[in-house]
Formats: structure tokens, sequence, C-alpha cells
């Protein structure tokens, strides 16, 4: 489970630098909590707080999709996971 949380937290991170500057992030916050192993259930949370000077940048947007981008990469790595365990 670790390195699942590990694979969400570096693409939720990887999507919000590749969108905003690193010199204009403030704050850059992921966690990743999984419970349980069948069914797994997991928690994304990207807290992200810019420079002053990206005011006018949509915050809101840019954690929602970088916590998609960390859901996206979960599926494929479980999806990925099933396969292995099934040959």
């Amino acid at each position: 489970m670790e390195e699942l949380c590990q694979i969400a937290e570096e693409a939720a991170r990887e999507y919000v630098l590749s969108r905003v500057p690193p010199r204009r992030v403030s704050v850059l916050n992921i966690t990743v909590d999984t419970k349980g192993t069948k069914p797994i259930t997991v928690n994304v949370d990207v807290e992200v707080t810019l420079s002053p000077l990206m005011k006018d940048y949509n915050v809101k947007k840019l954690t929602r999709e970088a916590t998609k981008i960390a859901f996206e990469s979960i599926e494929k790595y479980l999806r990925e996971l099933a396969c292995k365990s099934t040959k």
C-alpha cells in the first residue's frame, strides 16, 4: 500500500508543478490514505497555496484536477497489479 500512496502522491505533485511554476507554489501538501484491502478505500487530499502573484489562478480547479490525476494513477496501478496476480 505504501507504493500505491507514493504513486498517487507523485502523480498529483507532477500535475500541479506542470501547471504552475514551482517558485509560485507557497504550499503543496498531498495526503493519500488507504483503508482495507478488498475492497480498498483511498482518500486523496491536495492542498495548494500559491504566491500572491498568482491571485487570479483557479486553485480549486487545480486541486480538483490533481486529485483526479492521482486517482487515475491509483486505478492504473491496481489494474496492473490485478493483471500480474492472474498470470
